[in-house]
């Protein structure tokens, strides 16, 4: 979450600062509670020149253990809801003295903040995996019809190709089910060469059509991460605008300031929904091309090779 102010605790043991958002620049200072009898009164009262905008409770974090202070302040400014911090360690700091306001955003904006860091997350992960299996599908073709077209003997290169132990992928399974077929096929009596070619082919096309298919799958949610993202961030848009004006209600003199953090909530997942976005939408675009090219590949060396078994077949008839 954002940093909106910090604040040094004092021998005293009070905290100065400042708190800082879009539109409003206040020093705060924490004042211990000397009046504090139960565990639901505060342990710090929260002033800005002179007025008592909120208080502060001492916490303990259930899986550290270790103690922080939770916020809560509440002013006109922030309309009719009140804005949540804890203190936590200022990042750049040296001084264990110094600590950051650590916002907390209201509910509805951190299950679409929650939502788009999954997506962004979910989509990294798709682009990196993505990004390898199509470099490996381009270089096993390489490697493959650098082979192929050396001159070598068909029958050993199918035996080197199901001698690897490796799953057969790309175009070494084109061609791997394409000369089974016609092995298999030939084997029989009575096939004319048409027929040897024809089931050939077919073969070929099923492995060709199960290659590109395993080389799109996830490209899918590239694209509705890309299209849905910044609608989800508008949402949280949407929502805190509704908040910023709900506070405007009971106004008399409406201000920018009274706005501030339901627009900054909304900026927020404003950004968060783009940050989701155009690297899935970059994506999605780039590895469509790309396996468009490597399909178009495979077709080519499909067609190639359907007519050297052509010719081994009239060779046989």
């Amino acid at each position: 979450m954002a940093a909106i102010g910090y604040v040094t605790k004092l021998e005293d043991g009070r905290y100065q600062g400042n708190l800082k958002t879009f539109t409003i620049r206040a020093e705060v200072t924490f004042t211990p509670n000397p009046d504090k009898s139960n565990g639901n009164q505060p342990d710090y009262r929260i002033f800005s020149d002179g007025i008592e905008i909120g208080a502060a409770w001492i916490r303990t974090a259930e899986t550290s253990g270790k103690e922080y202070v939770s916020v809560s302040i509440a002013a006109p400014e922030f309309g009719p809801n009140k804005l949540y911090a804890n203190l936590g360690k200022a990042a750049g700091q040296d001084d264990d003295n110094v600590f950051a306001l650590i916002w907390g955003a209201s509910l509805p904006v951190k299950l679409v903040l929650g939502m788009l860091v999954a997506f962004s997350l979910a989509s990294w992960v798709i682009i990196f995996r993505k990004m390898a299996m199509i470099n490996r599908a381009d270089s096993g073709a390489n490697d493959f019809e650098e082979r192929f077209w050396s001159g070598s003997d068909l029958a050993a290169l199918f035996k080197d190709v199901n001698a690897s132990g490796d799953r057969i992928g790309g175009i070494e399974a084109i061609f791997e089910s394409g000369f089974r077929e016609f092995a298999r096929q030939r084997q029989r009596r009575g096939v004319d060469s048409r027929t040897l070619l024809e089931s050939a082919q077919r073969a070929m096309r099923v492995s060709q059509s199960r290659e590109v298919e395993r080389l799109e799958q996830n490209l899918e949610f590239l694209a509705n991460v890309g299209s849905i993202s910044p609608y989800v961030g508008l949402f949280g848009t949407v929502w805190g605008i509704m908040i910023a004006f709900q506070g405007l209600a009971n106004v008399k003199e409406a201000t920018i300031a009274m706005v501030a953090p339901g627009i900054s909530e909304a900026l927020i997942a404003t950004a968060m929904g783009l940050f989701a976005a155009i690297p899935a939408v970059w994506a999605y675009n780039r590895f469509a091309t790309r396996v468009e090219r490597v399909a178009l590949r495979y077709e080519t060396f499909l067609e190639e090779f359907s007519s050297i078994l052509q010719r081994q077949a009239h060779v046989d008839d």
